[in-house]
């Protein structure tokens, strides 16, 4: 008997990406729980990692080297990535609010969201300082700094051990880029006073050695562009302030009602609030009741083990363990150039062998996701027909457009299909519009629908719904109304209304912007997530078709290619994740404002959708009876697209769309040529027009925040070619 998929019946929400949760996610990537969805939540697509900052900050390592891909570790984890900020948590809905409005449920819920180094009492510094937590503003800041020319004078408000080593990492960094540097560290208190003697004065003396000025017993009452305001009235000159001494909890945890101390949720041994045994938290965004520790990355990188077992225990039934945090760990505190000190136990020695120690710990940390474990293909059940394995054998079939059948394989179907002759009904080009007449009312009608590309349904929604609306845009009509469908992987009862509440919000916000109404749809379940819409627009006068185009228009294209080479990479694990974010971000932009403009200039109009550039030109040349000419070096491409390519990889659609056109195209050899036959989803529009309406509509089309490019030229007689 076939059972199928097995059935989601939990949602476990893990609330940032701390090195707690990164490393469980990692555990769980190697060992999940079946029937379990899993989301992270994250303000953006990477998570730095700590230790190595002031390794950046000194340049030894590039931006890249200390940040951990959450996109490549979510899909290993099989969880969806939320890039925002969670805002509040209401535990006895279960439930988790982003800033961006949307609202998460969970039956599980743990929080790993770090500290922030922000200083919101300090007069000033919100508009002039810059903080080192968290790590983007900080540093796009920085890289400002090191790309300037001239003297510079930075000051570092906070000395503890981060503040020293941050001034000292600056000096450094001045030092190798031929900056003149002029670098303080302010502290209300003693600088380095919770060090052991005897490293500080390793501290101490490189902080002399690097000519750091030391201001200490008195506090900054307030920061300005150019200098700080100390609270005895001295000003302290400043191109550049960093703050290092704040190490404040989320504001948003001290509102859910949990116990807190100090702003920092209380745990028990199992790293559980107090108050709510439904959630969890590590990190430095804890107080550990049995046994409060210091905020440091020790503890949360010991702590992971615990709370990736103890989470899969609640999920299963089984026992909990006891986190039990070490009483002492030895610091690596780096001194700017590549010499470090070393401290455990009141003893401490310095010298460049344990730099390079402390950089074999950092390397081999980050190295658990550069390089994520090699996970075994499913294997075909056993006596299972002949062919089955062989089709496994190769890659997984990809979502969105990359999951299309072929070229002509519905419309070879629908030749072939009884006509009712209706006079009512237009056909047009192609095999999923139509034009219905009314009386004098003339609507477009068409569909699409698509397989899952990414784990989360509200932005598959979105860009199902904006995939959806190329048809009728494409042919110069209004949206008016759309119908979805819907179908769910198997789940539980409880769940399928959250999951169509995001499907639904997410699509209607799409359609709302546009003007269209959404009238009702049909939903069921599946093994997969499927979303499609069947959506209606007014024409004010004839469709705009693939039909018309005429030799010397200029071609137009809206949106960059590279979708399909992006998200074969992604399922691979194989993309960068801010390429993967905005190839998301890319797809999920409506281009009704662009339609708008070209419909009434267009001879012939198509969205770029399955077939790739090359598929759908073809398209508008048959129909046209013309060929074109494709300058591939004016392509706009996604970020990342071209290498990508250029590495092999290929949406499974790919070679059926290269075979379709191998007598009609002709291409050299080249990644940007490859990514002409590339499967788009929610690609752009491709307009074919007069060369001087091109000209002059492309700034304005571009105006509206497009990255869309006069690509080629239509040309007297068959066959394309792209040059």
């Amino acid at each position: 008997m076939e059972t199928g998929p097995v059935p989601l019946v939990k949602d476990l929400l893990f609330v940032g990406g701390g090195h707690s949760h990164a490393l469980a996610l990692r555990k769980w990537g190697m060992n999940p729980v079946p029937g379990v969805r899993v989301t992270v939540v994250n303000p953006g697509p990477t998570a730095p990692y700590s230790g190595m900052l002031p390794g950046h900050i000194a340049g030894h390592y590039d931006r890249d080297a200390l940040e951990i891909d959450l996109v490549r570790l979510a899909r290993f984890a099989g969880a969806r990535l939320i890039c925002d900020r969670a805002i509040a948590l209401d535990a006895s809905a279960k439930t988790v609010t982003l800033a961006g409005g949307r609202v998460l449920r969970y039956d599980i819920c743990s929080l790993d969201i770090g500290i922030t180094s922000e200083m919101p009492s300090l007069p000033g510094f919100a508009a002039h300082g810059v903080a080192a937590k968290p790590l983007a503003r900080f540093a796009d800041r920085w890289a400002e700094v090191c790309a300037g020319t001239g003297p510079i004078r930075i000051a570092v408000i906070g000395g503890g051990v981060a503040g020293c080593e941050v001034a000292m990492a600056c000096a450094h960094r001045m030092k190798t880029v031929g900056r003149a540097a002029e670098i303080c560290v302010i502290d209300r208190g003693t600088i380095l006073n919770s060090v052991v003697p005897a490293a500080r004065q390793h501290l101490l003396k490189a902080l002399r050695d690097w000519g750091i000025t030391r201001h200490e017993g008195v506090a900054p009452a307030e920061v300005t562009a150019s200098d700080i305001r100390l609270e005895d009235g001295r000003r302290i000159p400043s191109d550049l302030t960093l703050g290092t001494a704040a190490a404040l909890p989320q504001a948003w945890v001290a509102e859910t009602g949990l116990e807190v101390k100090d702003g920092f949720l209380v745990v028990d041994k199992y790293l559980r609030s107090v108050s709510d045994p439904t959630i969890y938290a590590a990190g430095d965004c804890v107080h550990f009741a049995p046994d409060p520790r210091p905020k440091a990355g020790v503890y949360a990188v010991r702590a992971a083990p615990i709370l990736a077992h103890n989470l899969r225990a609640d999920l299963i039934g089984a026992q909990r363990r006891a986190f039990k945090p070490q009483g002492d760990f030895l610091k690596l505190i780096s001194m700017g150039d590549q010499r470090a000190v070393a401290e455990k136990a009141g003893f401490a020695v310095a010298g460049g062998a344990l730099w390079h120690w402390k950089n074999s710990i950092d390397q081999k940390f980050m190295e658990k996701f550069r390089q994520l474990p090699r996970m075994e293909a499913p294997r075909p059940p056993a006596n299972a027909a002949k062919g089955v394995a062989a089709e496994m054998s190769g890659p997984a079939p990809c979502g969105g457009c990359g999951a299309k059948l072929g070229a002509g394989a519905l419309s070879n179907v629908l030749t072939g299909l009884p006509s009712a002759n209706r006079k009512d009904v237009e056909r047009v080009p192609g095999d999923d519009a139509a034009v219905l007449v009314m009386g004098k009312t003339r609507q477009a009608i068409s569909t699409d629908h698509l397989r899952a590309f990414a784990l989360d349904p509200a932005l598959v929604a979105r860009v199902a719904a904006i995939h959806a609306l190329g048809d009728v845009w494409a042919m110069g009509a209004v949206p008016q109304s759309a119908l979805a469908n819907v179908i769910l992987p198997r789940m539980a009862t409880h769940m399928q209304g959250a999951w169509l509440d995001e499907v639904m919000a997410a699509a209607a916000d799409v359609f709302a912007a546009e003007g269209a109404e959404v009238v009702g749809g049909h939903s069921s379940m599946g093994s997969e997530l499927t979303v499609g819409f069947t959506v209606t627009g007014l024409l004010d006068g004839p469709a705009v078709t693939l039909t018309g185009a005429q030799a010397g228009d200029a071609l137009i294209l809206t949106k960059p290619l590279g979708t399909g080479v992006i998200l074969a990479a992604e399922m691979q694990a194989k993309a960068p994740g801010d390429q993967v974010m905005a190839a998301w971000a890319a797809m999920a932009r409506p281009q009704g404002d662009a339609a708008t403009l070209l419909a009434p200039l267009a001879h012939a109009m198509t969205d770029v959708t399955g077939f790739g550039l090359a598929g759908h030109l073809s398209n508008i040349c048959t129909a046209s009876g013309v060929g074109a000419r494709v300058d591939v070096s004016a392509l706009p491409l996604l970020d990342g697209a071209e290498v990508l390519a250029d590495r092999g990889i290929r949406s499974t659609l790919y070679p059926q769309n290269r075979a379709a056109l191998q007598w009609t195209v002709t291409a050299p050899e080249s990644p940007r040529a490859d990514l002409c036959f590339d499967p788009q989803t929610a690609g752009g529009l491709l307009a074919a027009l007069p060369e001087a309406d091109a000209t002059k509509v492309l700034p304005r089309i571009r105006a509206l925040g497009h990255d869309a490019a006069i690509i080629g030229v239509v040309t007297e007689g068959a066959g394309i070619t792209l040059a």
